[in-house]
């Protein structure tokens, strides 16, 4: 889907804002929701527990408001995590993973959240790919590979690095045939993957807030604050 035939939309002004907000690049974060949802907010992944435009688990959306939503308009579900949430408020602030507005705040947290990670322990800056290995391995999984990689760009990525994370997608570390790919080959993959998103994916850059008439994380989250209030939140 070409992002200029759907700018404007609820969904690329949700992301908008978050770039706006955050300072993290507008066009890295349509790449990472193009790969992981088709820019769909309600998608579901067939074999785990992600949802969403950013395709959060649950455990990891659950942290990442747990951290970051006062700061995004989610200040009532990060209340609630922090003191700990009922069965009932745990499934209304995951169903939260389905609104635009809360998942692109979100996911922008937690890009940030990685650079920080990444830059701390690799001594430079994260560029748009080094943040979708985050994303996709965990930032300790991404130091491991990228340190690796680094050492020794040729060698297994399955057996050197992550051999858990290789189990489970077999289709990204081995290629046909059954050869293990290589450390460069699997950050190829991302690569390519993220397409034309830029490499220094922590820059602003021509971010731009969104067009009137798109949803905002705060009015867009009201359906499901409702739903804690009943709930007794």
């Amino acid at each position: 889907m070409d992002v200029a035939a759907i700018d404007g939309t609820a969904v690329v002004g949700a992301i908008r804002l978050a770039s706006a907000r955050t300072g993290v690049d507008f066009d890295y974060l349509v790449a990472q929701a193009r790969v992981e949802s088709g820019l769909d907010p309600r998608a579901a992944a067939p074999t785990s527990s992600a949802r969403g435009l950013f395709q959060f688990t649950q455990g990891t959306w659950l942290d990442t408001v747990r951290r970051h939503g006062a700061e995004h308009g989610l200040g009532d579900a990060a209340a609630i995590l922090k003191r700990g949430a009922t069965p009932e408020e745990r499934v209304a602030i995951l169903d939260l993973r389905l609104d635009a507005g809360a998942s692109s705040a979100m996911a922008a947290a937690f890009a940030q959240d990685n650079a920080a990670t990444l830059e701390r322990r690799l001594g430079r800056t994260a560029n748009a790919t080094d943040l979708y290995l985050a994303h996709f391995l965990g930032p300790a999984g991404a130091v491991r590979f990228l340190r690796a990689r680094d050492a020794a760009p040729d060698a297994a990525a399955a057996s050197a690095v992550l051999p858990a994370a290789a189990r489970a997608n077999a289709g990204v570390f081995t290629a046909a045939g059954g050869r293990a790919r290589t450390l460069d080959e699997v950050y190829a993959r991302f690569e390519a993957k993220l397409g034309s998103a830029p490499q220094r994916a922590t820059e602003q850059g021509g971010t731009s807030l969104p067009r009137t008439g798109t949803v905002l994380p705060v009015a867009a989250a009201r359906t499901a604050y409702l739903l804690l209030a009943d709930l007794g939140a």
